[in-house]
Order: structure tokens, then sequence, then C-alpha cells
């Protein structure tokens, strides 16, 4: 049984996430939960008291952190698998589903999971107003993950056990260099999907949504290149601006002089295909979401289908199909709309406060801007690295240059290593699918920091349950995950 009280869980439709931006879904983040039966019992909240700056001795405030524990499977002597939450609300469902349960019931593991400070229930500040985000950052997000489990250790008497931390996405970036800093309270990590590679302008991002469209043709990828020259045609005179204001059901009349709208709109169209791609068939099904089953062959078929009329008029096709889906009557595209979602600082009723906290991330640490600067790409070239770069500016204000951009991603590569971080008892699994495996690990480090490419999977498809319907290739690098697991459990601490 779970140690303390439980809440049962009843499920619905969840919903496609209300947006996505910088290859994040407004609802989850970058890691959807899978499902979990009706009835199911969950773990309830727990609260751990955490420091508020652990670079600053003199500053002893502290907050309050949620966890979860599950010791259902645990036996004296098993391991301690820790999952690692990035930017989005802790879900514990991932308590008793996914990849890391079956491990876990294997190997007779405790289970524990951490919420990210910023994220979810987790606040430190009164508020994200931006002077209160500076104690957001990855080196604070590690320190957490130390201070708990140095208490953990003590306070369930899992001081001797060997501890394993798992993580999707930015999580499994930090559970890579969690590896990396603590490895004296780490004894091994599986990074899942992990951006190791802080950049600026990701203009690779694009690049594998073509090729991962090009597995259903390559005509996919000409009707999204036609559909976006002729988007671009019309802006060039008023009635094209009336036409793409209807056909594309825009909430409010579109200016084609506001480049800053026009960027927008083209990003945000590429993003229900980029959606699309990142999570294709990835289990996502489990979650019981409704809209799941809108995959590559989805998007593809409708973008080809000569019925609709042009490409161009496909391509509104597919924006109505997914404004049907979300259950919202127009789209709703300008720039101002969504700076001032994102300049909105109170934690309370505030659906999408995670995205202004992961952009102050991205302008402070990462970058990942996914752009249209290559010309390797269908989606044109209407939102070019610097409409993503002055965002960092209008949200959070004009100290937030690009010059401040380039150093914090170039701090971040320095600490961490980018791609020659030097690591032991780590796994990299990626799917060739996820756009974000462009900043992975897809070869081998070393014999103890191996890589696993997953030829035809999308982003974090290794860490939901396993279906029938899986690809032997994935079923495989689950196996193979455990099987690395079990070595380093036979393995001395080092």
């Amino acid at each position: 049984m779970f140690r303390g009280a439980v809440a049962v869980v009843v499920l619905g439709l969840l919903g496609w996430s209300d947006g996505f931006r910088l290859g994040r879904t407004q609802q989850f983040g970058f890691l959807p939960p899978p499902k979990v039966a009706v009835g199911t019992s969950l773990p309830p909240d727990q609260w751990f008291t955490q420091t508020l700056d652990h670079f600053n001795p003199t500053d002893t405030r502290t907050w309050k952190q949620r966890y979860f524990t599950n010791a259902t499977f645990y036996k004296p002597g098993g391991p301690v698998f820790l999952q690692i939450n990035g930017e989005g609300p802790a879900n514990p469902q991932w308590m008793v589903e996914g990849a890391w349960i079956s491990y876990a019931k294997r190997l007779n593991a405790y289970l524990l999971s951490l919420e990210h400070r910023y994220y979810g229930k987790s606040l430190p500040t009164e508020d994200a107003s931006t002077e209160n985000l500076i104690y957001l950052s990855s080196e604070q997000a590690l320190a957490d993950l130390a201070i708990f489990t140095v208490s953990m250790r003590k306070s369930l008497g899992l001081n001797k056990n060997k501890w394993i931390v798992f993580g999707g996405s930015y999580s499994g970036s930090l559970a890579a260099w969690y590896r990396l800093k603590y490895p004296h309270l780490v004894h091994g990590a599986v990074a899942t999907s992990a951006p190791i590679l802080a950049q600026v302008n990701f203009k690779e991002y694009l690049e594998v949504v073509k090729a991962s469209l090009a597995t259903w043709g390559e005509e996919c990828n000409s009707m999204v290149y036609e559909a976006n020259r002729e988007l671009h045609l019309l802006l060039q005179h008023r009635v094209g601006w009336q036409t793409i204001t209807q056909q594309f059901r825009l909430c409010e009349p579109l200016d084609g002089t506001n480049q800053l709208d026009v960027a927008n709109l083209f990003s945000v169209l590429a993003g229900n295909i980029e959606e699309v791609v990142q999570y294709n068939l990835d289990n996502r099904a489990f979650e019981g979401v409704k809209g799941t089953n809108i995959t590559i062959d989805t998007v593809c078929s409708v973008l080809t289908n000569t019925t609709l009329g042009s490409p161009y008029a496909r391509y509104a096709a597919l924006n109505s199909m997914f404004l049907d889906v979300q259950g919202e009557k127009c789209l709703d595209y300008t720039y101002k709309s969504m700076v001032d979602q994102m300049q909105a600082t109170s934690w309370e009723n505030n659906t999408d406060v995670g995205g202004r906290t992961w952009i102050y991330q991205t302008c402070t640490e990462f970058g990942f801007y996914q752009s249209s600067d290559s010309s390797d790409q269908p989606f044109g070239n209407e939102f070019p690295l610097d409409f993503f770069t002055r965002q960092c500016q209008d949200i959070f204000g004009t100290k937030f240059t690009t010059a401040l951009l380039n150093y914090g991603v170039k701090r971040t590569n320095s600490i961490y290593g980018g791609h020659n971080l030097k690591v032991t008892r780590v796994v990299f699994p990626n799917g060739s699918i996820d756009p974000w495996h462009a900043l992975g690990v897809t070869t081998n480090i070393s014999s103890s920091a191996p890589a696993i490419f997953i030829n035809g999977t999308a982003h974090c498809a290794n860490m939901y349950p396993a279906s029938p319907s899986d690809l032997p290739q994935l079923t495989a690098a689950r196996e193979q995950i455990f099987r690395l697991i079990t070595q380093w459990l036979h393995q001395k601490d080092v």
C-alpha cells in the first residue's frame, strides 16, 4: 500500500492541449501523463521543506515542495527510483503507470517523485514576477534534488540503497545532469528524449519535422510547402488578409503589415503539425486524451486530400480540425495576446503560468527556439530567430537581451558539457520521429553511457506503458533499459 492516505482518481477527457509553444504543451509541459484505470488509488500530495536559494548560505528562507511516494513494490534492500519532474505539474498517475513501474515491480523498488520548483503546486515565491524568477534555474532544481535525496535517505531509512533517477525531455536532461553533478547521491540515470545541448537557434527542429513527415510520403511535405507559399502570397494584399481571417477562423482581422502577428500566425499553424509529430503514436491514447488519434497519418491525409481544394485550403481545413478538437471557435493568433498571457504573474487562476516560467528558462539558460531559419523545411521563413528572442524583452523586460541569452546558453553548456558531458551509468533513449533528438545523445558516449536510438518512435515513447501495437524496436528498448538498470545495481558506487 501507499504510505499515507490515498485519493481515488476519476478520469474524464482531459482535452487536447490548449496551446503548443516551444515544443511544450500548455497543460502538461513536455510529458503528458499515462492513463490509469478508473478507481485506481493514487498517492496523495506530500510536502518537503525546501531551501529557496541553495547558493546563498545567508538566505535561510524556505518553501514547500510537492512530492509523491509509492512503497507498494518495495522490499528491503531494493533500489530507490526517483522520478524527476520538469516544466509542468507533477502527476501522481506516473506513480502507478509507465515503463518505470514495470521495472519497479521486477526490482522491488521504492518510488519517489519530486515536482520542479515554479511548476504545478511547487511555488517558492508569492508570484511569478520577473524579480521573483531569479530562483528558477536548472542548477537550483538539481540542488533541490540533492537536498531532497539526502533528507529522504535519512527519514525513510534508504541510505544504503542505490538510487536510480528517471526523467523525460527537460527532466531527462536533469536526470543526466544530476548524475553528472551529484554522483555521490545517484547511482544511475535514465535520460529519455533529453536535449543535452543548449542552443539558441534550434532550427534543426523543423528539419526533423520534415524528415518525420517524409516517413508518410514526400507529397505531405510538398503540400505543407505549397500551403505556406500560398499563404505568404495572400499576405501581399488586403483582400488576402480578409480571406486568411475567414478561412483560418482568426479571432481578430489580420493586418498583414503587422510582422509580429504574421510571424505568430505562421508559428502557431506550424505548431499544430509540430505537436502531432513530436508525440506521434507515443501511447498517449492511454491517457484518454481527446485528440490523441491525430497522427502524422491524419495530418498528411488531410493535406493530400484534393477534394478539399488547394494546398492552402487543406492547410485551413487542418487548422479547423484542431480548433474543433480543442473546442475553440476561433484562432487567437495575435502577438499581443500571446505576450499578455505570458506577462501574467499571479499563480491564481492562471492556466499557463508554467508557460511563462518555461519561457524564462529558455531566455536565461537554454534557447531552444524552433525558428524557420533553415531552408531545409517546408514551413516558410516567417518566424525567424529574432521573432523569438525579442519575446524575452517583451515579456520580462529590457535587460533580457539577445546578448544575455547567448551568455546564458554558453554558460549552460559550460556547466554541463553540452554534447561533451562526461557521465557513467546514464542511458539516453531517443526516438527518430522526435525533433528533440537533434539536441540529444544519439550515439554512445561510452560503454557506460549508451544511447538507444529507437527508429519510428516519438518523444518519450519508451516511458509510457507497453501496448500490443508497439513497434518491436520500442519493446526492445524498454527491455534494454531494464537490463542496464539491473547491471548498474550490481556495480559498486563510483
